[in-house]
């Protein structure tokens, strides 16, 4: 518990920092006055102010992520030419926009160090000569519901050791076995994250959902790729570049899901769901967690960037607004938009902490009692 705790914090707040030092050195780059750049979350222990810009560099009591202050970001101080009300439209575009480019950047960095240590990824032919690869092994990617292998309690993640006691070097030799033996039933030796064996039975059967006959799983090759230091920036930009797309597609079928069906389609995790998984993330080891630290920062620089009130997006949306009507939006308007949008968001937060507590309950109070030794 005590590491759940701490990684969470760690996280977190290097994930919120990068985004606040994104606003901050673009603010100072636009020529905006920034009254403080703090760590962490008031009340204050320390503060220091700088001579001749004078901006407050703080630190704080609530050790998560920071904040940046910029004079006149709330539209005040217009007719001053160091603050943000008075700056050029495309001047505060750029400072907005700054903490959502300071994470995708943060998150090419992990990944291109975590390619040089060596990270858990899918092996395929597209997969570089340059590739030094460890631990080699197959795992069963998806399982689809009401098929044969999830009758069989197979689960996402297991490893597949053997079936019928042979052992495949690739998932296309697997796929093809499958496909020759299952209708009269194999045997499938697999092995759980945890490390416990397990065999299962499965015949395949015609399963309406995906129009095929099959058991109903998706396997692939995976291992612990690394690369040398000049390759592996390279290759943590790319995969950077197509967890960017893969999570966006993501978010726009959550958002669909809510639009027509009242439904996200998926499990979505709070604060409490976050700091288990950091935890467990932890455990698993350095560069399992440097891949979680990189999905989320990706996570949280597409959630800022959505044209909703009190995030970044929200701010660009009437900044775009201001242009198209040549004035910009009223000041308290703007100010009661945002502030109902803050309230929402708020309201959102509890409602899913509300469900990770439901879902993760069990394991927290474990580590509560680990911790305190009960």
């Amino acid at each position: 518990m005590f590491l759940t705790i701490i990684t969470f914090i760690l996280v977190l707040g290097l994930l919120v920092f990068a985004h606040e030092l994104g606003h901050f050195i673009s603010a100072k780059k636009m020529g905006m006055k920034v009254d403080e750049f703090g760590f962490g979350y008031p009340p204050r222990i320390w503060g220091w102010r700088h001579p001749k810009s004078g901006t407050i560099y703080s630190i704080n009591w609530i050790p998560v992520g920071g904040f940046v202050r910029i004079k006149g970001e709330s539209g005040e101080f217009k007719h001053d030419r160091d603050s943000f009300s008075a700056k050029a439209a495309w001047r505060r575009f750029i400072v907005l926009v700054a903490g959502v480019v300071m994470n995708i950047v943060l998150a090419a960095g992990l990944l291109s160090i975590g390619f040089m240590i060596g990270l858990p990824s899918a092996i395929d032919e597209n997969t570089p000569p340059s590739a030094i690869v460890k631990e080699e092994q197959l795992i069963i990617m998806r399982v689809m519901d009401g098929s044969p292998a999830a009758e069989a309690k197979v689960t996402a993640g297991d490893a597949l050791v053997s079936i019928d006691g042979k052992i495949f070097e690739t998932s296309e030799a697997a796929r093809e076995y499958i496909g020759e033996r299952a209708a009269a039933g194999i045997d499938l030796t697999l092995q759980k994250e945890s490390g416990d064996y397990y065999d299962a039975r499965i015949m395949s059967r015609f399963i309406p959902e995906a129009d095929m006959v099959g058991i109903g799983v998706g396997i692939v090759k995976t291992g612990i790729v690394s690369y040398p230091p000049h390759i592996a920036v390279g290759q943590g930009i790319s995969a950077t570049w197509l967890l960017t797309g893969e999570i966006t597609k993501a978010f726009g079928g959550i958002i669909h899901g809510l639009l027509t069906t009242g439904q996200a389609g998926v499990d979505i995790s709070g604060p409490v769901g976050i700091a288990v998984m950091s935890g467990e993330f932890a455990q698993m080891g350095f560069v399992y967690l440097l891949q979680f630290m990189a999905i989320l920062s990706i996570n949280l620089a597409i959630i800022n960037i959505l044209p909703l009130p009190a995030l970044d997006g929200g701010r660009i949306l009437f900044l775009i607004i201001e242009k198209i009507r040549r004035r910009p939006v009223s000041e308290k308007v703007e100010g009661v938009i945002h502030t109902i949008g803050f309230a929402l968001l708020m309201l959102i937060v509890v409602v899913v902490t509300y469900q990770d507590f439901a879902r993760y309950g069990g394991r927290m109070w474990e580590g509560i009692k680990g911790l305190f030794g009960a």
